[in-house]
């Protein structure tokens, strides 16, 4: 438990900070004969900060519920 408490607060950090992630889209564009044109593209997508706050807040919980088992 302390383990994905620890995953989820590094999780939360970089969704917080980055803001988001991006991923190559490609498509193909057009085929004339032997020749083959593709078209790649970044696409973005947002994560808000609210999510990564709740992972912050969440993984903390879990860590420190994982200590309080222990005693």
């Amino acid at each position: 438990m302390k383990i994905a408490g620890i995953l989820l607060i590094i999780a939360g950090l970089s969704a917080t900070f980055c803001g988001g992630f991006s991923y190559p889209n490609s498509d193909q564009t057009q085929h004339v004969g032997l020749i083959q044109v593709n078209d790649t593209e970044n696409q973005t997508e947002r994560i808000p900060p609210v999510f990564g706050i709740a992972g912050i807040a969440a993984g903390g919980a879990m860590v420190y519920l994982g200590k309080k088992q222990h005693i």
